[in-house]
C-alpha cells in the first residue's frame, strides 16, 4: 500500500480537487492522510463535507490543534502511515492519473528504495505551461548538494529499505531539500523517472521573492544544516543558482 501524506494550511480553493485527484488514480491500494496544519480558513470544513459524500474509507483527516509548518504536518503523516511505500503531494499540485501506477512499477522493476519523477510548470490554475523539468536517471548525496531538481509531490519512497527514522523531516528552511539530503548521505540513492507525472502551480507574482527566500534557505542548508566548508559550499551554492536559473527560464 502507498500512504499519501498530505500538509494542509489554508487550503480551502485547492483541497476538495486534491482529494478527487488522489481518487482517480489508476492505482488503487492507497490511504491518504490529510493533516490540517491548524488552519484558519474552511480547509477542515471542505475536507469533512467531500468526506461525506464520498464515504472513501482510505481518506482519514488529521487535525493538527497548534500550526507548527509543513515539516510538522508531513512528519505526523508519517508517523501514521500504514503503507509500506510512502508518497508526498502539496495540496494545490497535481498528478496526472496514472502517476503512482508508473513510479511504483518502476521502483519494482530498478529495486529502488527512493523514486522521484519529471514534473511541468503550471500556471496559478495549475494549467501546465509546457516548461518541463527533466531529472537525471540517478541522484547520490554529493550529487544532489548542487542541484535540488527532486520536487517533493514526486517523491516515493520504500519505508522497507529506508526506514521511516531517516524520512521524519527536519525543521528547517526547505526541509524537504534537508531530508532527501540526509537519506542520500547515507548511501541511498534517488533514482530519477524521466517521466512527467506532476504539475507544480506557480503563481507567477510569487517568483521574484521566492528565488530570494531560496537562496537564502540552500546557503543555510550547507553552512548549518550540513556544516559544509565555505569553500564548498561557495562551489555548490554557484552550481545550484546555475541549475535553478536554468530549470525556471
Amino acid at each position: 500500500m502507498i500512504s499519501i501524506v498530505v500538509p494542509v494550511y489554508n487550503a480551502e480553493n485547492y483541497i476538495r480537487e486534491t482529494m478527487e485527484m488522489v481518487r482517480k488514480q489508476s492505482y488503487r491500494d492507497w490511504e491518504l492522510l490529510l493533516v490540517d496544519d491548524a488552519s484558519s480558513d474552511g480547509s477542515v470544513q471542505v475536507m469533512e463535507k467531500y468526506l461525506e459524500e464520498c464515504k472513501d474509507g482510505r481518506i482519514h483527516i488529521i487535525k493538527k490543534e497548534k500550526n507548527e509548518g509543513a515539516a510538522a504536518a508531513r512528519n505526523e503523516g508519517i508517523r501514521l502511515a500504514k503503507g509500506r511505500y510512502l508518497a508526498f503531494l502539496d495540496a494545490d499540485d497535481i498528478w496526472l492519473s496514472d502517476k503512482l501506477s508508473l513510479q511504483l512499477e518502476f521502483m519494482e522493476k530498478n529495486q529502488s528504495s527512493f523514486v522521484f519523477t519529471a514534473y511541468e510548470f503550471g500556471d496559478e490554475k495549475a494549467v501546465g505551461t509546457g516548461k518541463i523539468v527533466h531529472v537525471p536517471s540517478k541522484l547520490t548525496y554529493e550529487e544532489a548538494l548542487s542541484r535540488t531538481v527532486i520536487f517533493t509531490t514526486t517523491v516515493l519512497l520504500d519505508t522497507e529499505k529506508i526506514g521511516k527514522e531517516l524520512i521524519y523531516m527536519p525543521r528547517v528552511p526547505s526541509e524537504d531539500s534537508a531530508t532527501w539530503w540526509q537519506i542520500l548521505r547515507k548511501g541511498h540513492v534517488a533514482e530519477g523517472m524521466d517521466r512527467v507525472t506532476a504539475i507544480y502551480r506557480r503563481p507567477e507574482k510569487s517568483l521574484s521573492s521566492n528565488k530570494f527566500k531560496a537562496m537564502k534557505r540552500i546557503w543555510f542548508l550547507y553552512r548549518k544544516v550540513e556544516k559544509l566548508p565555505l569553500i564548498k559550499s561557495s562551489f555548490l551554492f554557484v552550481g545550484w543558482a546555475y541549475r535553478a536559473t536554468r530549470r525556471r527560464i
